[in-house]
């Protein structure tokens, strides 16, 4: 039984690198073919978008902005080169948000991530995602026949019936959240029915507690993360090696501060932009509005690709304040204002009956006549008064918080 899905996962991470940019050029020329992204990404040229620096000038298209756009063009604002027949499956996401399944093998590219989990071609699969009009069940459901498994569509809910189908087909993995594969292993116990066939799982759409992971393993199943969405399938998952996240092939990710496309520095904590490589459906700067940090070097076991921290939560920290919004966007034109600061914390708090707002900032130089501009630039930018503080160098926390509301 080989460690890896194929050789890729293990090549020279330079190698990688030069052939995501060697393909881009082309992905993003067919990304244009859509009016939406001809629009959004008019001047460029994609034959001069062959690296990062060059890619990270490009504009990002924010998910919290789809609803919008696909409620003004539908089904897909715009941004979608093939017509609605042209796919194999088409479905609706809370938003709302349409979104087009490709009609090729493994069109989520999930394959790899479920291999990673230990499912293996062969193995049966009991898949309790949701298949109703949103993609999550057939997001698993093709990357495990992908893989060569056969699938048992559950779904979620009705315990009874899924101890019918683990005893009739004995599934050897499971797929769907962690909090069901706990409803179900427990019922089962008090039930008295035998779902022991279950030996591995992977798990995704909730939080997967390191308490809940441990009373998981207890039980016999070995449970592995997957971290994705409905609009990009697997983006990283989970390896034998339980160190981060590894991010999947045929994505490029970058990690950029909150309110910007500014790709942050190794190690700090930023929000997830993801450029797909499917020709059929390319995604190009998507900002997905969820936190995560890279960690450094390479895994443990042997996959060479980026790895990430995992969920650590949404990048969007909109939040109102005396009746009026206030957005990381407007808290990043501040930094770039002054680009001698370091993080940039907006805390609103309550006095009284009245919201207050200071802006923390790290800074090596403090002076009176710095906090005084970035006072005026403050309220130039939110329309609001606000205090300033100016505090050490790395003494705001690495969580990618921009706005802390506080109140």
């Amino acid at each position: 039984m080989t460690d890896h899905y194929d050789i890729r996962e293990t090549r020279d991470p330079a190698m990688r690198e030069a052939e995501l940019f060697s393909r881009l050029p082309d992905v993003l020329r067919k990304a244009m073919a859509a009016p939406g992204n001809a629009e959004r990404l008019k001047g460029v040229d994609p034959a001069r978008v062959t690296g990062r620096a060059a890619l990270a000038s490009l504009p990002v298209l924010r998910k919290a902005d789809l609803p919008a756009l696909h409620k003004a063009a539908p089904p897909f604002g715009r941004l979608v080169p093939g017509l609605p027949g042209s796919f194999g499956r088409l479905f609706t996401s809370p938003g709302p948000i349409f979104e087009p399944e490709p009609a090729h093998t493994d069109p989520w590219r999930g394959a790899r991530a479920m291999f990673a989990a230990g499912f293996r071609p062969g193995d049966v699969v009991l898949n309790t995602f949701s298949y109703h009009l949103t993609p999550g069940g057939f997001i698993f459901d093709a990357s495990a026949r992908a893989l060569g498994c056969a699938v048992i569509p559950a779904g979620p809910g009705n315990t009874e019936a899924q101890f019918e189908l683990i005893e009739a087909f004995s599934p050897v993995g499971y797929s769907g959240t962690p909090d069901f594969l706990k409803i179900l292993l427990d019922a089962a116990a008090s039930a008295g029915r035998d779902v022991s066939s279950i030996k591995r799982a992977m798990v995704s759409g909730a939080a997967f507690p390191k308490s809940l992971q441990e009373e998981i393993k207890w039980r016999g199943v070995d449970a592995y993360q997957a971290f994705g969405t409905a609009d990009l399938g697997l983006i990283a998952f989970e390896t034998p090696a339980r160190d981060g996240m590894v991010v999947n092939e045929d994505l490029i990710m970058e990690i950029v501060r909150p309110g910007t496309g500014d790709p942050v520095a190794d190690g700090e904590v930023g929000e997830i932009v993801v450029t797909s490589l499917d020709p059929d459906h390319p995604w190009i700067r998507l900002a997905i509005g969820d936190l995560t940090a890279a960690l450094p070097g390479r895994s443990p076991c042997g996959r060479t690709n980026m790895r990430i921290k995992g969920w650590m939560g949404r990048a969007d920290q909109t939040t109102k304040v005396k009746g009026m919004f206030v957005r990381p966007e407007q808290i990043a034109e501040i930094g770039k204002r002054h680009p001698g600061l370091g993080r940039l914390r907006l805390v609103v708090t309550r006095d009284g009956e009245t919201d207050v707002m200071t802006l923390r900032c790290e800074c090596g130089s403090p002076d009176e006549a710095l906090r005084d501009q970035i006072a005026t630039k403050l309220r130039a930018v939110t329309k609001l008064g606000g205090g300033v503080e100016l505090t050490a160098p790395g003494s705001l926390p690495n969580d990618g918080k921009v706005i802390a509301d506080e109140r």
